[in-house]
């Protein structure tokens, strides 16, 4: 079971890993996804699942020509700790980005190559009936704000809070629960 010393370990062991194939790493596009929600003024809940969005990346040895579902390890590790408002966006911020690339066609333009690979991997563009039954789920358009910023959160050399100004709002939001 998931601890926050756990968490906090999985980031200091593999979080200077790449980014799949962007040239950050996954503390780095963690901590801009966390920024970014928290610039947008997002409750503690959505900023937190932004940190935590790609903790299955940390989990798993992750093939980049097969999907292993690392959003659903994420929310399920995650699910014993937080509620819904924390595991939904992080088990559907994959689904968002098929979600947006058939509601906005524009927005598949804005995508990096490697982003635009694991979307083939992870089944395309929804059709529009798998779009209206993601759209009706809870916390779907939670999940459509993390996957914008996590599309945005590749800089490289940004400036960051280091992770444990997020941490924080992590204990916070587990004792919450």
């Amino acid at each position: 079971m998931l601890t926050l010393p756990i968490i906090q370990d999985l980031f200091a062991r593999h979080g200077a890993a790449y980014y799949g194939r962007e040239a950050i790493s996954q503390t780095e596009h963690a901590l801009q996804c966390a920024q970014l929600a928290e610039q947008a003024g997002e409750s503690e809940a959505v900023i937190v699942a932004a940190l935590l969005h790609d903790l299955g990346h940390l989990m798993l040895a992750e093939s980049i020509t097969t999907d292993m579902r690392h959003q659903d390890v994420a929310a399920e590790a995650l699910a014993p700790l937080f509620g819904d408002a924390i595991t939904a966006p992080v088990r559907l911020h994959v689904a968002a980005k098929r979600y947006l690339g058939v509601i906005e066609p524009a927005y598949l333009d804005t995508l990096s190559p490697a982003s635009v690979q694991s979307l083939a991997l992870q089944g395309g563009v929804f059709t529009p009936a798998q779009a209206d039954a993601f759209a009706a789920q809870p916390h779907a358009q939670a999940a459509v704000r993390l996957r914008r910023y996590d599309d945005q959160a590749k800089v490289v050399g940004l400036s960051t809070p280091p992770l444990e100004h997020y941490m924080e709002m992590v204990g916070r939001c587990l004792q919450a629960r």
